[in-house]
């Protein structure tokens, strides 16, 4: 068993969470790495990670891979970083109930439950960081993004007043902030509008077939994207800080409308975030 500090990472399998996890490793941490695919956690164990199976969206599949967790860290459990959501594209009005209730288990809902799950562990040991790889977006609306809008805007609002509540505790939860980031992002959200938007019937029909569907079929980036070395970056950063910040922003998009959001009235934001969406 490694004494080594151990980071539990959810969603591991590509992009931001399998950048995190293989750079920790790099820097010498015990990293425990979630996937939902066998073939993933095949991939991701023969590589020197500790794989976990962890489907966010089941109660069940939760609580097993907490315990596994808090077995096999064993007071050695530096951080949380929860990684793991999708995107549900789509305008509001076109959004069932119950394809919002799937962006909100997995966004939201079974993020805190891991969350709660494993604090107790961070509390017996006395230090822990919780790092929540939130969004742009969890601090401004875009159109036809409502869903993961909200389950980013509900995900910060959980963390703030988290580390309000565990002031003094020794475990410091914080949020990182990426805009733009390379990733399969699109590709899995566009997945997602094709399986649950009636795009045919839907009035917004026309700009789901100009703008929408073009944006996340396309190939080309958003202006200003940055590598998911930049999101490990300021994640090394949360981990390591004596007195980590908040909040760390990721991309200039981020700094930029975070500032146009306090300092704008909204007359003036909404036909720029009208204009970006």
């Amino acid at each position: 068993m490694s004494h080594s500090p151990a980071v539990a990472i959810t969603g591991c399998s590509s992009g931001i969470g399998e950048c995190i996890a293989f750079g920790l490793r790099d820097r010498g941490y015990r990293v425990l790495a979630t996937a939902r695919r066998e073939e993933d956690l095949r991939r991701l164990g023969e590589q020197g990670l500790e794989a976990l199976p962890l489907e966010l969206a089941d109660p069940n599949s939760v609580a097993e891979c907490a315990a596994a967790i808090a077995e096999r860290t064993r007071g050695t459990l530096l951080g949380l970083v929860n990684n793991a959501a999708y995107g549900q594209p789509g305008a509001v009005e076109d959004l069932s109930r119950e394809v919002l209730d799937a962006q909100f288990q997995v966004n939201l809902l079974g993020t805190h439950d891991l969350t709660v799950r494993l604090l107790p562990v961070m509390r017996e040991q006395g230090f822990g960081r919780v790092i929540q790889i939130s969004s742009l977006l969890g601090l401004v609306a875009l159109r036809y993004r409502g869903a993961y809008n909200a389950s980013k805007f509900a995900l910060e609002g959980l963390t703030d007043t988290l580390r309000l509540e565990l002031a003094g505790s020794g475990i410091h939860p914080v949020l990182v902030e990426p805009g733009p980031v390379t990733s399969r992002f699109r590709e899995n959200a566009f997945r997602a509008f094709q399986a649950n938007i009636d795009a045919e019937r839907s009035p917004h029909r026309a700009i789901y077939e100009q703008e929408v569907s073009a944006r996340l079929a396309g190939s080309e980036d958003a202006p200003f994207t940055l590598g998911p070395e930049a999101v490990l970056a300021k994640t090394v950063k949360a981990l390591e800080a004596r007195r980590p910040r908040a909040r760390y922003y990721v991309t200039l998009p981020t700094y930029l409308l975070a500032g146009m959001k306090w300092s704008l009235p909204v007359r003036l934001l909404d036909p720029l975030l009208r204009r970006i969406s």
